[in-house]
């Protein structure tokens, strides 16, 4: 049976909660888990109040490593409300800010976009309406000037359920689930494969029975659904396949072919593009040793050299890798066919986009310190101020239709 759409309720108030994002902010500064519980302590008057202190002490700890507590306290919190109100921000909001609601779904910081890493810096109120497998919706929901379907990739059974609502939505609605449908990691690379400009490296799932009947080497390995390096790991061969099954309890894997991308420097450059309204923009580039690029292990905030090449690949963005790629970003964009979503990529070793992963759960921030990353702040308000004119757009666009 399909979901009724809630009805909008004005005088509706979610409790309050600090949110994933301000409690990220304080873990990158190195706080321990106490500390974090020790921020969100409060007191509650009602079970509402109660369920939001309880989501807050689940983001810690998933913050924290402790993902089975986190998983256990999310749960208790979601059984007593489906919906929350960020109330922490680290920009002062107007008597009238923008008003978004994000529909969710419960699991870890890469189920859903994480949309308060932006909006904390913006005039934007943040509503988290959370949709829970055999659960209706909620009979009432707050007024919002612009929805946004959250849920990514990770979560198609969720995604499966929404797409009929975002059809049917009675405000403005950003990221059309049934196209978030597409981005599994195999299926980016399937789709875009074709595409002229574009590079993307061969992926196949494969079970251990698969695995057994050998696989084409070098190639790169990693659990299906794992996420920020977890068992990713390089093979050159039938011993290494081995030796990588006996440490991996995973029985579902993406291997894909490895590409060498270093760049002239030696260095594996790796960018992280954002689409706003279908334009592009910068978030970082990490330069690395290592083929395996993420940005917390490369090395940038012990290396002024990489920050050089990172503030350089900032200020040249526009007119240089985005001039240069400007038809595969485009091909690439119109393919995903969400509002906001984000990429990450390389140049290839023959001048194209090389393409390894399309999202909508990439956390966009500003967390890095401004004194090891001064070229960082400007760029990041830009990319929330695109952010904010996108909802703006929307949300005047549907007045204006009114």
């Amino acid at each position: 049976m399909q979901d009724a759409i809630p009805l909008i309720d004005p005088a509706l108030t979610p409790p309050p909660i600090k949110g994933a994002a301000a409690l990220a902010h304080r873990a990158y500064e190195g706080r321990g888990l106490d500390e974090l519980l020790a921020f969100i302590s409060r007191p509650t008057a009602t079970e509402a109040e109660a369920a939001a202190l309880v989501l807050d002490s689940a983001f810690a700890h998933q913050l924290r490593f402790r993902a089975k507590q986190a998983a256990a306290l999310q749960t208790q919190a979601l059984d007593r409300a489906a919906l929350f109100r960020v109330a922490e921000s680290f920009a002062p909001h107007s008597e009238r800010p923008l008003r978004l609601l994000a529909l969710m779904a419960p699991g870890d910081l890469m189920v859903n976009t994480p949309l308060d890493f932006i909006t904390a810096h913006l005039d934007v109120r943040l509503d988290l309406l959370f949709v829970r497998p055999g659960r209706p919706l909620p009979a009432q929901m707050p007024e919002h000037d612009a929805a946004f379907f959250a849920v990514s990739e990770s979560d198609p059974a969720t995604l499966a359920r929404l797409a009929p609502l975002f059809r049917l939505w009675p405000r403005p609605v950003l990221n059309d689930p049934a196209r978030c449908l597409c981005l599994t990691r195999d299926g980016v690379a399937d789709g875009l494969r074709a595409t002229p400009g574009v590079q993307t490296p061969r992926i196949a799932r494969a079970t251990r029975a698969d695995l057994a009947a050998g696989i084409a080497y070098p190639a790169v390995i990693r659990p299906v659904g794992s996420h920020a390096g977890q068992d990713l790991e390089f093979l050159d061969g039938p011993a290494a396949l081995a030796g990588y099954l006996a440490e991996c309890a995973a029985d579902a894997f993406f291997v894909a072919e490895f590409i060498d991308y270093r760049a002239p420097d030696g260095l594996f450059h790796k960018y992280r593009v954002v689409f706003i309204d279908h334009a592009p923009f910068v978030c970082h580039m990490a330069a690395s040793e290592h083929w395996m690029v993420h940005y917390l292990n490369a090395g940038m905030s012990v290396s002024a050299h990489k920050r050089g090449l990172e503030a350089e690949a900032f200020a040249s963005f526009d007119t240089g890798f985005a001039t240069r790629h400007r038809a595969a970003l485009a091909a690439v964009d119109a393919w995903v066919g969400l509002d906001y979503h984000q990429i990450d990529c390389a140049e290839a070793p023959d001048g194209r986009l090389l393409l390894f992963e399309a999202d909508s759960a990439a956390i966009i921030h500003l967390m890095d310190p401004p004194d090891l990353f001064p070229y960082k702040p400007a760029q990041m308000r830009r990319v929330m101020e695109a952010f904010a004119a996108m909802l703006r757009s929307r949300a005047g666009q549907a007045r204006a239709a009114a």
